[in-house]
């Protein structure tokens, strides 16, 4: 037989192509083409002088790379500036900088839970928690979205250490996890509650604080918090925020944050620049939500099915993968970026497109942003209207 150890990549390819969930990279310009609401820049911070500028000049400082892991030359002055600031502002004790949010979520969820422990998971939870869970080596219950009552179930069913994980702000449909319920049940099973906040930083609570903050969460003793600094900081990376001796407990064992080099230096300096701005402009956070209910309503009395949005993320349903795909194509030869997401990136198997209403999108943006769904819609997406 001939050597081919991978003839089984072609008819893996085949079974995607009939099935419409071909992805493919699109390297974009550095010019801005298009009117953009397919990325996670919720503030439009990621190219705002004064953030650009912080990156450049944490590039200067301290060079291109971290140089290595946190433990070993990888922690400089500028890190942990930006861990204190961070658990400042989201009202914490401590935090804790990693290379990215997904990196993050598998620090606190190793970490934290072990053999002989248990993890509660929402059903609609992202997919860097889902591989959190499977790397913990935990038992894992997923349990139906959103329902506080099957969290307490699950943790009732377990004699030992245990912990619930949700979102706070689901990515695909852009709701919010009830943290209030979600956490008394903690409480009531003595388990820790662990939140993935990378949607709500900067858009949700006083000034953007976060959806922990905004429900009272902020420095609970049994709560700890993910989040990433690659959506409303403009950034990239990721911490997790939590009482101190978490924090200490992952310094040495998240496996994650020890064996991976650190943030590069341009990265945390805009992610604090972007930051103190936030700091002194909080208005952006509301504008976010203004430009998000002016998205939805807008959409839905065009005829379209949208989901009310609790944050910045508007998600439109679409009639299957393959017209997600075209509508989103469609919006983009009409000069629109929106995101598109299909299965397995939809745990209900509902195609949509994804708008992000960013703080900085003006009424006639809005206005374009709108008309252009609308018009390039299949047939299919619009209900008529009585």
């Amino acid at each position: 037989m001939p050597f081919a150890p991978f003839d089984w990549i072609d008819d893996e390819a085949r079974r995607r192509a009939a099935a419409g969930l071909v992805r493919a990279l699109r390297p974009r310009s550095a010019e801005a083409g298009l009117l953009d609401l397919a990325s996670n820049d919720y503030l439009g911070l990621t190219r705002h002088p004064e953030v650009t500028a912080a990156a450049a000049g944490a590039a200067h400082r301290w060079g291109a790379g971290a140089t290595g892991s946190r433990l070993v030359t990888g922690s400089t002055a500028l890190h942990a500036e930006l861990e204190r600031e961070l658990a400042d502002f989201c009202g914490f004790e401590a935090a804790l900088v990693l290379s990215s949010g997904y990196a993050a979520n598998l620090a606190a969820l190793t970490a934290l839970t072990g053999r002989g422990s248990l993890i509660v998971s929402d059903a609609g939870n992202h997919a860097s928690i889902v591989d959190g869970c499977r790397l913990s080596r935990a038992e894992t219950a997923v349990v139906p979205h959103a329902d506080p009552d099957a969290v307490a179930k699950a943790l009732r069913s377990h004699d030992g250490r245990a912990l619930a994980v949700t979102d706070s702000v689901f990515s695909v449909d852009g709701d919010a996890a009830p943290l209030s319920a979600l956490a008394e049940v903690c409480r009531t099973a003595n388990a820790a509650l662990v939140v993935d906040d990378a949607h709500g930083l900067g858009v949700l609570g006083d000034g953007g604080r976060g959806a922990l903050a905004a429900a009272g969460l902020a420095g609970d003793p049994g709560t700890v918090a993910t989040l990433t600094l690659s959506k409303s900081l403009g950034s990239q990376g990721g911490a997790v925020l939590g009482p101190a001796r978490v924090i200490d407990h992952l310094v040495n064992t998240a496996r994650t944050f020890i064996f991976d080099t650190g943030l590069a230096p341009a990265a945390a300096g805009g992610a604090l620049g972007a930051l103190r701005l936030l700091r002194r402009e909080p208005e952006r956070a509301a504008r976010a939500r203004e430009v998000a209910t002016a998205l939805y309503g807008r959409l839905t009395a065009a005829g379209l099915t949208a989901v009310r949005p609790d944050a910045a993320v508007v998600s439109v349903r679409a009639p299957s993968a393959d017209a997600a795909v075209r509508w989103a194509a469609d919006c983009r030869a009409a000069g629109v970026a929106v995101g598109c997401f299909r299965p397995p990136s939809v745990p209900d198997g509902i195609s949509r497109l994804r708008l992000t209403a960013r703080a900085d999108l003006t009424e006639e943006q809005i206005g374009t942003a709108v008309s252009t769904v609308v018009a390039t819609a299949p047939r299919e997406a619009l209900v008529p209207l009585s």
